[in-house]
């Protein structure tokens, strides 16, 4: 504790497991609940031991001296640092200092060229590793909400998991998971049925009769998904796989194509700011397009789909371009085999101009959603920005 009574939280042993902004969310709303202090603080250690390494920062918190005061107190005299609430509070506040978890450097037989098996093909493709997450997200309840959980004093009953998987997936015996058993969309079936299944339980209480367990509780999907996707996309990335998950639009937890950050930050930006006259149809055009099994035809739909909008902008565009420079912008779509489809149009080019055209007129509806914002007035009571 300083000088001034505030909490010195000791960063230097922590290491992050989840993304920090996940754990931001999580631990600001901790610090909301309300409820007993030993609810509260059970959910902080809950936390503490799922998105960081090992049990330092759990063993740290359970050693703040709270001077009897508790968690929250209003103890006249208290000054800031007396409770682990102070505590847990400055290190949610600090959590971007926090290093995040890095794989362990390579050991002897790594170093040494040895590390292969001779079933390697199936670990390098992922399908093992996205078992194993599996099981962790299994072992700290994240299938609980779906597939219940064995208790002592609870029903025998529980739902059939594999039936369940069966119905979204239409494959049969898919768990408990076989990796060395799946085709390619199989496995890539379950990454998407996955994601939907996961759901955080941001409560967990120990069930000591006849040793039954941890029991979860409180179950909310949207820190799981974010989660999962999180684990998912890192292994897809390291397995060399074309695809990731989708973290918004239509094809939300959807693998698709993989794009660079600055094709992915336009899609982020038209996906959030298109006025919700066109919102419907921008999320499909660019799910058509990303689709992990997007044809040719899906492609060109998507296109047509985006330069529908830029006509109904045609205005727009026209009085800032002016006459004829307006129709500049819609050649390629008129001149090519992309929507009209007649005999005088260009048919013969490369697969790859489809997706040059497609983030160029994607591009351009971003560009018109700027000119639309900037000729809207001011809303009543906000003030205007300053000049520089």
């Amino acid at each position: 504790m300083g000088d001034d009574g505030a909490v010195i939280v000791d960063l230097s042993n922590y290491e992050l497991v989840w993304p920090t902004s996940l754990f931001v969310s999580e631990g600001e709303r901790i610090l909301r609940t309300k409820g007993s202090r030993s609810s509260r603080e059970d959910r902080v250690e809950w936390l503490l031991t799922e998105a960081l390494v090992g049990s330092t920062a759990v063993a740290d918190f359970q050693e703040v001296e709270a001077l009897h005061s508790g968690w929250g107190s209003t103890r006249e005299g208290r000054y800031r640092g007396d409770t682990r609430e102070d505590w847990f509070s400055e290190l949610i506040s600090r959590a971007s200092e926090i290093r995040p978890a890095l794989a362990p450097r390579p050991y002897w037989p790594q170093r040494h060229g040895r590390s292969l098996s001779a079933d390697d093909s199936t670990a390098r493709d992922g399908r093992r590793d996205f078992a194993r997450i599996i099981a962790d997200f299994s072992d700290n309840g994240y299938l609980v909400e779906q597939f219940g959980e064995e208790c002592v004093d609870g029903p025998d009953d529980l739902p059939d998991a594999s039936a369940l998987i069966e119905r979204r997936l239409g494959i049969p015996g898919l768990w408990p998971l076989a990796p060395t058993t799946w085709d390619e969309d199989t496995f890539y079936g379950l990454i998407e049925v996955f994601h939907d299944l996961v759901s955080r339980p941001r409560l967990r209480s120990f069930h000591s009769y006849g040793g039954c367990g941890w029991h979860h509780s409180e179950f909310h999907n949207g820190p799981a998904r974010i989660l999962y996707r999180a684990k998912i996309n890192e292994l897809l990335r390291e397995a060399g796989a074309a695809y990731e998950l989708a973290a918004e639009g239509e094809d939300l937890g959807r693998l698709v194509a993989v794009t660079d950050d600055a094709r992915r930050q336009l899609v982020h930006r038209v996906l959030n700011d298109s006025p919700p006259a066109i919102t419907t149809r921008v999320r499909h055009a660019i799910a058509l397009f990303r689709a992990r099994d997007a044809s040719l035809e899906s492609k060109r739909s998507a296109i047509v789909a985006a330069v529908g909008i830029l006509e109904e902008r045609r205005a727009l565009i026209r009085e800032d371009l002016g006459k004829p420079d307006d129709g500049a912008l819609f050649e390629i779509a008129n001149r090519f085999d992309l929507r009209h489809r007649r005999a005088d149009q260009l048919a013969n080019y490369n697969d790859a101009f489809l997706d040059w055209t497609f983030w160029w007129y994607l591009a351009t509806v971003e560009l018109t959603n700027k000119l639309i914002e900037a000729a809207e007035p001011p809303k009543a009571g906000t003030a205007s920005e300053p000049p520089f």
